[in-house]
């Protein structure tokens, strides 16, 4: 899995629900499998740093699948503590020699007694806090270097921190099915620990939860972080409005969007992939909503193909996907700087073309779950430039018990995990003139 990752862009999240569910493993090798995995792909910076102090050539000589026993050996070495030291190397070699040969297993053999014996490979100095950072918390070092530089050494700890940590369990009750009192009793009847959040219908979730869970499947439960239930919040449907959802698939916010609006109105789902937009059929069908209709549309188009409909536009925009580390642990390797360019002329093309569907005194509401300026508040900046018929909404605020951060402006907000707990989010609320 961890080869497939890093060589063939593969989503960890996607292919270890793929390979456990074709494997039938016990749930405690499951559970192995998984801290592997995501372990493997947070500290990643880390054990190379480990392991190029212990290889006397460039690790990027390995071939892929070397690399992956080399840094899962050295993950159990360094960070879990159950495994005895000679089993890891064992188990390593014996991978070494089916995935590679006898020179490689050689080389994975001498490198790991070499780790095993002598410890972790001192980090680098820290009169170099962004080198020390990169490597101690493995991040890359053009990221941290961007968030010393805009919030100082110690948050930039924080924030690390929190992205190397599993995110929270959170779930959406679809009060139009069942109340969050009735759902936290019952999963607590099955061993599931379910507290209230500063949503009404948000609750996080302890406990042997199935992703398959009863609930889920019957349409009561959706699992959803707490970041992205806010964004529906910030838009504020009511029952009876017209709302886009520009950028659906795969359609977590349009359905919370439909529940908050009492299923009562119109609710136009679009998406530019015609297989996407199927799957969000399914969806709708499964949670038996009605106002939903789901349409093959480019964002970009909207405008022209929809003048003036909507009271409010959402555009959950793409983006590199750097607030959710927590979740795609990989996305740390394969974002650079140069791509914040071309995801911004995106999200600026998106948000241009969304606005035009807004009907005159109607709302935009922007959402991007990334920590940088380029994607959130510079693209909302240049969007105003240009549309001198859209202000930001100034009575925008976070739901009671999620404090606003210090640099938000009117008008916009800022989730980050090691502040609030969810997954990173930017949110701007820009109101159309009259």
């Amino acid at each position: 899995m961890l080869s497939r990752v890093e060589s063939d862009r593969a989503f960890a999240n996607v292919l270890l629900h793929h390979q456990l569910t074709e494997t039938h493993l016990p749930p405690v090798d499951a559970g192995l499998a998984t801290e592997l995995v995501y372990g493997t792909l947070r500290h990643q910076a880390r054990l190379d740093w480990t392991i190029t102090g212990a290889l006397r050539y460039a690790l990027d000589e390995l071939p892929p699948r070397i690399r992956a026993i080399l840094r899962t050996a050295v993950y159990q070495l360094l960070f879990l503590e159950r495994i005895p030291a000679r089993a890891i190397v064992h188990e390593a070699v014996h991978l070494a020699r089916r995935h590679g040969h006898a020179g490689t297993a050689a080389l994975v053999n001498a490198v790991l007694r070499r780790i095993a014996d002598q410890g972790e490979r001192p980090l680098p100095a820290e009169n170099d806090p962004v080198t020390r950072i990169a490597v101690e918390h493995s991040h890359p070092g053009w990221l941290v270097d961007r968030w010393v530089r805009r919030s100082g050494i110690e948050d930039t700890i924080a924030l690390s921190r929190a992205n190397n940590t599993p995110a929270p369990i959170y779930a959406r009750v679809n009060r139009l099915r069942a109340s969050p009192d009735a759902v936290i009793a019952d999963l607590a009847a099955s061993g599931v620990t379910a507290r209230p959040t500063p949503l009404a219908e948000g609750l996080r979730l302890q406990g042997p939860f199935e992703a398959r869970h009863r609930l889920v499947e019957s349409g009561v439960l959706t699992v959803q972080d707490l970041g992205a239930m806010v964004v529906a919040h910030l838009l504020d449907p009511q029952p009876g409005e017209t709302i886009i959802d520009a950028c659906a698939a795969p359609g977590g916010k349009t359905t919370h969007v439909a529940e908050r609006m009492a299923d009562q109105g119109r609710v136009i789902a679009c998406d530019i992939h015609p297989g996407k937009a199927q799957a969000m059929h399914h969806r709708l069908t499964h949670l038996g909503l009605q106002s939903v209709e789901v349409v093959v549309q480019d964002a970009r188009g909207l405008g022209e193909t929809l003048p003036q409909v909507a009271d409010r536009v959402l555009v959950d925009a793409p983006c590199t996907g750097l607030g959710v580390l927590r979740r795609r642990p990989e996305i740390k390797w394969r974002v650079f700087a140069e791509h914040l360019h071309g995801m911004a002329d995106l999200q600026r093309a998106i948000l241009a073309g969304a606005a035009g569907a807004v009907r005159a005194g109607g709302m935009l509401l922007y959402s991007v779950c990334t920590t940088e300026p380029e994607e959130s508040g510079m693209v909302v900046d240049q969007f105003l430039d240009r549309h001198r018929d859209y202000e930001l909404d100034p009575i925008l605020r976070l739901p009671e018990g999620l404090p606003a951060l210090p640099a938000d402006r009117p008008g916009t907000v800022t989730l980050l995990p090691h502040r609030h707990g969810t997954d990173g989010f930017f949110i701007a609320r820009l109101r159309r003139r009259s």
